[in-house]
């Protein structure tokens, strides 16, 4: 009886330890569905793009192939050009707070996205055709997998492209290294709008003013003044950006006597720190890639579209 003792007290232990709850894993509660939260924060539309960057593409870890419901996916392991259009979601609260593909904290509310195969991390340029409205995201977790859907946009993203309503035809393009280096990947420069009452300020066009079909050829670019090309909004063609401003001088010259026709179009436009040389406004986006395939073709010179 002495000897069954010891043994019986190790078994009410061990039920006793079983019986006992689990502990639940850390991190915000299971939400079933996903959706936008009650209360976003304000002014989520005033979000700046991330400015890309070189990372270093990890090989193995969220770059590995990978299965899902059966099929089989093998992300790009190296920096190359990758380009696609197809439908666009974005994802919320559901997963707000919970662990990316590639181990960081997916934030809802920052300029992110999920894609299949890019590497991870990756910078993208994401574009809605619908209004023309472009942001630039990092790409830092995998999905979606719904048929037909290219793309999963933070809730901020597709806020800023107007996509919040549902699914939308998008174009994608991952930005790589060579544009990153040459600083032909920035995002999207500030409007520089002086208030109406102030002394000298310039008149922004409207945007009847930006429809209007361009006529043929470059000779029909309209002359500016340098500072009043600063100053409004439109599309323009980003052709480098320096940290000093000697740097942006010096292509601004060598692109005047390259391409004197277009000369007058050329702008130093501060911004963030950085002096970008640009060319523009111009007036729709045909033409500001006729533009760019010539620049390409005649100069050997890459250029990036943007918008202010």
């Amino acid at each position: 009886m002495r000897a069954a003792l010891p043994v019986l007290l190790l078994v009410l232990l061990l039920l006793g330890a079983c019986s006992s709850p689990k502990r639940l894993p850390s991190g915000p509660p299971a939400i079933e569905r996903d959706g936008p939260e009650a209360v976003p924060p304000p002014d989520l539309l005033l979000t700046p793009d991330p400015v890309p960057r070189i990372e270093p593409i990890r090989l193995g870890g969220p770059n590995k192939p990978y299965e899902i419901d059966g099929q089989r996916f093998e992300p790009i392991a190296h920096d190359e050009p990758f380009k696609e259009r197809g439908l666009a979601s974005w994802y919320g609260r559901k997963f707000h707070g919970r662990p990316t593909a590639n181990g960081e904290t997916y934030n809802m509310y920052a300029m992110s996205a999920a894609h299949k195969l890019m590497p991870l991390p990756s910078y993208a340029r994401v574009r809605n055709p619908a209004n023309g409205r472009e942001v630039i995201v990092r790409v830092n977790d995998r999905g979606p997998f719904a048929r037909g859907r290219v793309i999963d946009l933070s809730y901020t993203a597709a806020l800023k492209l107007d996509l919040l309503r549902g699914v939308a035809p998008v174009e994608v393009e991952r930005i790589t290294f060579d544009e990153i280096r040459a600083g032909l990947a920035l995002p999207p420069a500030e409007a520089l709008t002086p208030p109406a009452a102030a002394e000298g300020a310039v008149p922004v066009p409207s945007t009847q003013d930006l429809r209007t079909p361009a006529p043929q050829g470059l000779q029909a670019l309209p002359p500016a003044e340098p500072e009043v090309r600063a100053a409004t909004r439109g599309l323009w063609l980003q052709l480098g950006a320096f940290r000093a401003r000697a740097g942006a001088e010096a292509l601004i010259a060598e692109l005047g006597q390259r391409f004197p026709d277009m000369a007058p179009k050329f702008t130093l436009f501060r911004d963030r720190g950085l002096h970008r040389v640009q060319l523009g406004p111009l007036a729709d986006r045909e033409l500001a890639q006729r533009i760019a395939q010539r620049l390409r073709e005649e100069g050997a010179l890459e250029s990036v579209l943007v918008s202010r």
